[in-house]
């Protein structure tokens, strides 16, 4: 059982602050303890109510005014752990590849799970150091036999807690790898369910769902049923322990060879010995969930960032050829033994219906998929071995659904050349037809469009992505359905600016609509392996 993360301490200021809060709030609480233990036997022994009841009372509020407090702190401070943790998270995905899933379910429900860990259980574990010690050298100083008693039993417990711990950890952490699985692919369900629909696939990820889902509620179960085990046999313990000493303290005071007061105070405070340590393991098991996250979050935290290896410049292709390329996604055949040529300063129209890759044949262009058999070729030489980050400065992509963010105009303009001035990006506008847009915002390109291009509707929306294109002035264009759910009027215009876009460079159009034939060279018709 690790009760602390060293990374924890040293990343995060928070964790430091609540440390040193929580052990002066422990020493404070011990300290109340003691007085309150001391002063109750006095009063029961010598039968004098008038001021030791007023003051009992006081270190009674005493002890509930700083529980609360330090409740409140913990908590603030496990918030703000969280709160930190979640930022160093977020920025990981920007610095390195990230798994969505794994990132989405860390950051929301494995960071909750740090409540119990910093708000609870370093505080109980605080006090099961200080109480028990403390007890004990009172105890001794009055009875020393009875020390002797509780010092035997003490250690039972957190043996028993610690052999239970070890067992927990390794099914809790079993439990976190299974919720990350269900929380990746359900992420990627969701992303993908037009596909899935397209394909009759919704059925088979459903079934998968529930597989995923019922393996983490039988793991779930199986977590608890150790935690209400383990907690009744340290209850168990812990009233045995309690109760040996009460045996030997009420034989002793029998025969008279202990005073009431002294009685007394052991039997007072032998249950505030074991208590933090029952606290303790109680805490452990709702706090393991939150351990496990931590550990997987610092896993993410510490991936090495991979180098960007640039490679030697590729120059703009004479032909890029597919040579017998296929490729599956899973069990379904997407692509089989296609043979393609992509010259020089032609387009290329690739149409088919749903289902059929050609999306498909973009992403291995782009270099998002891999084929399974066949190759790429580039002027001969196999695209595979090409710097990735090189060939891609030699293409412009125009998606179907282009994404806009929260900011100016002319910054999402500058998506396709991040450095050009605003004279070249007012260019690139015009040449996408944005003219007549620009005119209708109220600070010109310096409008922000809000997140996802609010400000616009789909085709303004197509036409920004036109204009990256065209600023990104590169050999190569893709286009994959860039009229899709556009209104006649407006995919004629579009229709234009493409014209104006692929005129002298490669391009490959991807769409439905055959009425782009009059734009393209040569047509290619892709046929679905998979019916629909």
């Amino acid at each position: 059982m690790r009760p602390l993360d060293p990374r924890l301490v040293r990343s995060v200021g928070a964790v430091r602050v609540h440390l040193a809060v929580t052990v002066a709030c422990g020493v404070a609480t011990t300290a109340l303890i003691l007085v309150q233990a001391g002063i109750l036997a006095r009063t029961i022994a010598t039968a004098e109510l008038s001021v030791s009841v007023a003051a009992l009372g006081a270190f009674v509020l005493a002890r509930v005014a700083l529980a609360y407090g330090g409740e409140a702190l913990a908590l603030r401070s496990a918030a703000s752990v969280k709160s930190a943790l979640r930022r160093r998270l977020v920025r990981s995905v920007g610095r390195a590849p990230q798994d969505a899933g794994e990132v989405v379910t860390l950051a929301t429900r494995g960071l909750d799970a740090l409540d119990d860990y910093v708000a609870r259980f370093l505080p109980q574990l605080v006090l099961a150091v200080l109480v028990p010690a403390a007890v004990l050298v009172v105890v001794a100083r009055a009875d020393w036999v009875s020390a002797l008693v509780i010092g035997l039993t003490l250690p039972l417990i957190p043996l028993f807690m610690a052999l239970v711990g070890w067992h927990t950890q390794a099914r809790t952490r079993r439990q976190w790898r299974l919720l990350e699985r269900l929380g990746g692919h359900f992420l990627d369900v969701v992303e993908g369910l037009p596909t899935l629909a397209l394909f009759r696939r919704s059925k088979a990820e459903a079934a998968r769902i529930r597989e995923a889902t019922d393996a983490h509620r039988d793991a779930t179960l199986g977590t608890l049923r150790i935690a209400f085990l383990s907690a009744f046999v340290l209850e168990l313990l812990a009233t045995l322990a309690v109760a040996l000493v009460a045996v030997e303290v009420g034989l002793r005071l029998l025969y008279g060879q202990l005073d009431l007061e002294t009685a007394l105070l052991v039997l007072i405070l032998a249950p505030e010995a074991y208590l933090p340590l029952r606290e303790v393991g109680a805490r452990f098991h709702a706090s393991t969930e939150g351990v496990a996250a931590a550990e997987r979050v610092f896993a993410v935290l510490e991936r090495p960032v991979p180098a960007v290896v640039e490679g030697p410049p590729v120059p703009a292709p004479s032909v890029v050829r597919f040579e017998d390329v296929s490729l599956s996604y899973g069990d379904l055949p997407v692509l089989r033994g296609l043979d393609l040529a992509l010259t020089a300063g032609t387009t290329t129209l690739v149409t088919g219906r749903s289902g059929a890759g050609k999306s498909t044949l973009l992403a291995l262009l782009l270099r998002f998929a891999e084929p399974d058999s066949g190759r790429i070729t580039v002027d001969g030489r196999d695209l595979a071995v090409l710097s990735t980050v090189q060939w891609r400065r030699l293409i412009a992509w125009v998606p179907q659904r282009p994404h806009l963010f929260d900011a100016t105009l002319a910054d999402n303009i500058r998506l396709g050349s991040p450095d050009a001035p605003l004279a070249e990006v007012v260019r690139a506008a015009e040449q996408a037809g944005l003219a007549y847009v620009v005119a209708g915002l109220p600070a010109g390109y310096d409008t922000r469009l809000g997140e996802r291009g609010t400000r616009l509707s789909s085709g303004q929306r197509q036409r920004v992505a036109l204009a990256r294109a065209f600023l990104r002035d590169a050999p190569v264009v893709l286009l994959d359905e860039p009229t899709a759910h556009l209104d006649a009027a407006t995919a004629a215009g579009v229709r234009e600016a493409v014209r104006e876009l692929v005129r002298g460079r490669t391009a490959v159009v991807v769409a439905h609509d055959e009425g782009w034939a009059d734009l393209a060279d040569e047509v290619v018709r892709l046929d679905a392996l998979v019916p629909a």
